[in-house]
């Protein structure tokens, strides 16, 4: 199977809040069955920074350096109908994606409000490379995400330990990026426990293949050579 060399810059948004019952809940979504990235999967909000970013960065941080930060809450925006502003999460007002863009630029968050808790550099083993950074936020109960039922066919809050423990069943999908942040917020007792973390950018250690989920790490053949063409065409 041929294997990717572009590298191309992404970022993630992970909203956090405390949960019911203890512990944390984080917001995630179901990637669409029709995705040629990832699909299916169980992942963060989030997706590849655009030329655009800089000048939104610019918009909304005065630093266009700040793009990875602006993609992350684009991203969010377009994909569950969030928007992370001053105030904190919000749903985002009559108008659509354009009114939330506005309304985050009226009322931007400071940067250290969106830490960034990993960064994730795909080897060159895989088809699709991203260059990813996450950033977290902290969000209040009762703020419900609206799946775009394009790029997400689901968005809920989710608890990390179930969802680890049902990654482990092969009932759901993760990636191994996104597995190892799952399993990092797993061990969080707390929403500033989460925001603290910085988990390292780690390969999968011999005999991790076996013992884990073949989803971990590969999609089908045919979907990754599909996946590696559209990124190399600048899609998805």
């Amino acid at each position: 199977m041929e294997t990717g060399s572009t590298i191309r810059r992404a970022a993630t948004l992970i909203a956090a809040r405390d949960g019911a019952e203890g512990g944390t809940e984080v917001l995630v979504l179901r990637r669409s069955d029709t995705s040629r990235f990832l699909p299916g999967y169980v992942v963060f909000p989030g997706g590849a920074v655009d030329a655009a970013d800089d000048a939104l960065a610019e918009r909304v941080f005065g630093d266009a350096s700040q793009a990875p930060r602006a993609a992350a809450i684009r991203e969010l925006i377009e994909e569950t109908g969030l928007a992370v502003t001053a105030r904190g999460l919000e749903p985002v007002v009559a108008g659509g994606d354009a009114a939330a863009i506005a309304a985050v630029a009226q009322a931007p968050p400071s940067i250290s409000a969106l830490r960034q808790v990993a960064h994730w550099i795909a080897p060159e083993n895989v088809p699709v490379r991203f260059d990813a950074r996450y950033f977290a936020v902290a969000a209040s109960r009762g703020v419900e995400p609206v799946a775009d039922a394009v790029e997400a066919a689901a968005a809920w809050w989710a608890d990390p330990r179930e969802l680890l423990a049902r990654w482990s069943r092969d009932e759901e999908r993760l990636y191994w990026p996104t597995m190892k942040t799952v399993e990092a917020f797993a061990a969080c007792t707390s929403v500033p426990e989460l925001l603290a973390l910085q988990i390292p950018d780690n390969e999968p250690e011999p005999g991790d293949e076996e013992s884990m989920p073949r989803s971990t790490f590969y999609q089908s053949d045919e979907e990754w050579e599909q996946a590696r063409r559209a990124a190399s065409r600048g899609e998805g």
